[in-house]
């Protein structure tokens, strides 16, 4: 039985779970971005006592290593990195919009379109990428100001399935018929079948030097 512990902070709904083969046995949520610090170490205690686990027996760790909360993503990847270093076993990172991707992707029959997450980064601004339907990357993440004019190169020959809290921005600028726009957050199954994907191809990061993807620079908020 292959145990991966899947972690993901980076947005505002923190998900934990515990997998088995690539099968969900148990998923802890929070969606109060403030607290994921303090619900993490604590959800993943729990789980392994739901399912009558130990630390020892966990194959890998899965971690969303970003783009999204700047607190978020380094509260997971501290929680993961320990915990590999500490068990000595596999590392795995797939960033938030590979995540959506993938999320989007287990939802529908549409194998010629592509998928366009996007996360909300204020103003007109997104983080986005694009992905086909094997989950390669066709445009890899970026933080993009979006006009009617985004993507327009694309569209004119293929449809892009958009999803995400960022996608409603581009929702009304658009009126192009190959843009589609779906509800699809990030899912515990996603979690899992990512995680599952990339341990059997041995996709593995090195725990001293994988980092975050933050994509754009932390700037602090002005105090008044």
């Amino acid at each position: 039985m292959m145990y991966i512990l899947n972690i993901h902070t980076a947005t505002e709904t923190a998900i934990v779970n515990l997998s088995a083969d690539g099968k969900v046995l148990g998923t802890l949520m929070n969606d109060e971005p403030k607290k994921h610090a303090t619900f993490l170490h604590v959800a993943i205690k729990n789980l392994l006592q739901q399912e009558s686990l130990s630390a020892k027996q966990l194959n890998a760790v899965g971690v969303s290593s970003g783009p999204g909360s700047y607190t978020g993503i380094r509260v997971g990847l501290a929680a993961a990195k320990g915990l590999c270093y500490a068990l000595n076993i596999p590392l795995i990172t797939y960033n938030s919009l590979e995540l959506m991707a993938y999320t989007s992707l287990m939802g529908t029959k549409e194998r010629d379109a592509l998928f366009c997450p996007m996360i909300d980064a204020r103003r007109m601004e997104v983080y986005t990428a694009v992905y086909d339907y094997k989950g390669n990357e066709i445009m890899p993440p970026l933080a993009l100001v979006l006009t009617e004019d985004s993507f327009k190169d694309i569209l004119s020959t293929k449809k892009i399935i958009f999803s995400g809290n960022g996608s409603l921005k581009f929702r009304n600028l658009t009126n192009n018929e190959n843009s589609i726009f779906i509800n699809s957050e990030i899912s515990t199954h996603s979690l899992a079948g990512l995680s599952l994907t990339k341990f059997e191809k041995g996709k593995f990061e090195n725990i001293f030097y994988s980092k975050p993807l933050y994509i754009k620079d932390f700037v602090p908020p002005i105090k008044q």
